[in-house]
């Protein structure tokens, strides 16, 4: 790999080498690397672009990597993975994608995620977007992701864009059964006239299922942000959705939550809030030393952490 494309897997996936563990590394639309174990397989599909990862019924403790990179001008592909995680697992999956576009073409990554979780399992799921590059063609990134949790599993998801993304749209759709636990954390940041949407759709139908999906956003100069978050209470379950954002300069955000209730027994709630960083918590730490613009930044980095 070269400078750019070694940057750009730093920041998606944290990596400065090959990882221990199984991985698939996709750069500029072909496959880049790849490493199985003897508890994770990785198949490349036939029919259309993408893997099938299957995971042995109670692997634990391992870790899988599937980042993407691309740093040619003009790229555009949706790639398709399924995640088949046996009974009684414990991993961890890093994913994410990376683009440098340098060009004046758009670039562009659509990546349809599929999980399919056994029973009690626990999956910790990272994905991170990132975007560089001077040149006028965008950064597109367009993720989708699927989950299906098994009885009395555990699935944590941890999202993040914060920097170089000029558009994306975002779709995650979750069904889960019966004692299945869903937790989502997104963190999301937006400047120049970039625009993000993220788009909720969680059905609780198992018995004591619950989930918790949670927004954190920042929107600057002309950015906008759109926020949408459905929880449907078809069973004894309970869910929370909140969205949590900063607006700043002339930058515009809507922020849509929606609970929906279809069993005597389901305790929902959702939470929204877009205000502007407080004149107060910017002077407490100009006082310290800082300028204005660093303070704000401060501010932003810390809600964000």
């Amino acid at each position: 790999m070269d400078d750019i494309q070694k940057i750009l897997l730093e920041q998606v996936a944290d990596l400065h080498e090959v990882p221990a563990g199984a991985y698939n590394i996709r750069a500029n639309g072909g496959m880049a690397g790849r490493n199985t174990t003897a508890n994770i397989d990785i198949v490349t599909k036939e029919d259309k672009p993408g893997i099938d990862i299957y995971i042995k019924p109670g692997t634990k403790k391992e870790s899988l990597h599937i980042p993407v990179i691309i740093s040619e001008s003009g790229i555009k592909e949706t790639v398709y993975n399924d995640f088949h995680i046996g009974d009684d697992c414990d991993v961890t999956i890093i994913a994410g994608c990376g683009i440098h576009n340098g060009g004046k073409d758009d670039s562009e990554h659509s990546g349809i995620h599929s999980f399919f979780v056994g029973k009690n399992s626990k999956v910790k799921y990272v994905e991170k977007h990132y975007g560089r590059g001077e040149g006028t063609g965008e950064r597109i990134m367009n993720p989708t992701t699927y989950v299906e949790v098994g009885e009395n599993s555990y699935v944590e998801m941890e999202t993040a864009q914060i920097k170089g993304i000029d558009s994306t749209d975002r779709l995650t759709e979750a069904k889960l059964c019966d004692g299945a636990k869903l937790v989502v954390s997104e963190k999301l940041m937006t400047h120049g006239k970039q625009y993000a949407k993220t788009t909720f759709n969680v059905d609780l139908d198992g018995v004591g299922s619950s989930a918790n999906v949670v927004s954190r956003s920042v929107a600057k100069e002309d950015s906008r942000q759109l926020f949408i978050s459905k929880i449907n209470g078809n069973n004894k379950c309970a869910g929370h959705t909140e969205c949590d954002a900063i607006i700043m300069d002339d930058a515009k955000i809507s922020a849509v939550p929606e609970i929906t209730a279809n069993h005597l027994e389901a305790e929902l709630i959702h939470e929204a809030a877009i205000g502007k960083i407080a004149g107060e918590q910017i002077i407490k730490l100009m006082t310290l030393g800082l300028t204005e613009e660093e303070a704000e930044a401060e501010i932003v980095n810390g809600f964000l952490k």
